[in-house]
C-alpha cells in the first residue's frame, strides 16, 4: 500500500508489538497521526483495517527488521516479552530484538523511537524512595534487566548517531487498577495515549526517560527531567479508591512485595535461596 498524501503529520508510523494489549489500545488511535500504520507482531494481527498494513515478524530476526523498517518515519517500540520470564525468552525477544530495531532505524535514517520500558527497570528501590531518571537502574528481574538494556541501547544510539529517543517507564496501564500497589502505579490509556503524543511531536526530545502514570495521590516517581515534553496526566486512580476501603490487616513486615516498587514481579522469575 503506498500514498503520497500528505494530510497527516507523517506518512507512516510502525507499531511493534501490536498485538499486545497496550498495542490494541493504540491500534486505532495513533491512525491521525500517520496516512499509514504499520502494524508488527509475531503473533497474528488479522485483516488489514484501513489506513493499515499488517506485517508479521520476529524481532529477533535481523533481515526481517530491516525491511520491516523500510519506509518509516517514526517507531513506537512496543514489541516483546512484557512480563517476566527466563533469560533465554528475554535475550530472543527483548534484548536482540529491540538491538535490531535500532539497528534498521539506524540503517533507514529514521529519526525518533518511542520504546516502551518499564517501572520494572527500577523496581528495587523502596516504596518509601522518590526517584527521577537520573537515578541509577534498578532492575527487579529479567525482563527489568532488558528495559535497562534498551534505555543505555537507545542512549548510545542518541549519542552516537543522533536518533532520538523518549523511553517511556510504564507504570500499569489497564483499565482498572487490580491491587492497592496500582493505585500509586496506575497509568490511564487516555494518560498513556497523551504521553505518547507528546512524545512523538515535540520538537526536540534527545534522550528522555519518562515515568508513565497517572496524577495519582500516592508517588514514587518524579518526572521532572521529561518536563520538557509538555505532558500533563489528566487521569488519577483516585477514582478507584473504593476498590480498597480501609482495613486492619496489614502485610508482614517482611514482604517484598510492599518494601519494593516492583512489587509481584519480585515473586516471578528465578528465586534464590
Amino acid at each position: 500500500m503506498t500514498t503520497t498524501s500528505i494530510e497527516k503529520p507523517f506518512n507512516r508510523i510502525l507499531l511493534t508489538g501490536a498485538a499486545g494489549g497496550l498495542g490494541k489500545v493504540l491500534r486505532e488511535r495513533i491512525k491521525a497521526w500517520a496516512n499509514i500504520v504499520r502494524l508488527s507482531d509475531i503473533a497474528d494481527l488479522g485483516a488489514a483495517g484501513v489506513g493499515e498494513e499488517i506485517v508479521q515478524c520476529d524481532l529477533a530476526d535481523k533481515a526481517a527488521v530491516l525491511a520491516l523498517m523500510e519506509g518509516v518515519d517514526v517507531v513506537l517500540h512496543f514489541g516483546g516479552i512484557s512480563t517476566e520470564a527466563n533469560f533465554e525468552a528475554i535475550m530472543h525477544a527483548n534484548i536482540q530484538g529491540t538491538y535490531n530495531i535500532y539497528e534498521a532505524v539506524h540503517k533507514h535514517h529514521v529519526k525518533r523511537v518511542i520504546f516502551a520500558s518499564s517501572n520494572h527497570a527500577v523496581g528495587y528501590y523502596r516504596t518509601t524512595d522518590y526517584i527521577d531518571a537520573d537515578m541509577p537502574t534498578r532492575p527487579d528481574g529479567m525482563y527489568g534487566i532488558s528495559k535497562c538494556f534498551g534505555e543505555s541501547l537507545s542512549r548510545y544510539y542518541y549519542d552516537r548517531f543522533g536518533i532520538e529517543t523518549v523511553c517511556i517507564r510504564i507504570g500499569s496501564s489497564f483499565p482498572v487498577p487490580t491491587t492497592r500497589r496500582m493505585m500509586v502505579t496506575y497509568f490511564s490509556y487516555d494518560d498513556l495515549f497523551e504521553l505518547l503524543r507528546c512524545s512523538v511531536f515535540a520538537p526536540r526530545v534527545g534522550h528522555t526517560i519518562s515515568f508513565g502514570v497517572s496524577d495519582n495521590p500516592g508517588k514514587w516517581w518524579d518526572n521532572k527531567k521529561a518536563a520538557h515534553l509538555g505532558f500533563q496526566a489528566k487521569d488519577s486512580s483516585t477514582a478507584f479508591t473504593h476498590l480498597f476501603p480501609d482495613s486492619s490487616a496489614y502485610p508482614e513486615k517482611d514482604d517484598i512485595t510492599t518494601i519494593y516498587q516492583g512489587g509481584g514481579f519480585l515473586l516471578t522469575g528465578p528465586q534464590y535461596k
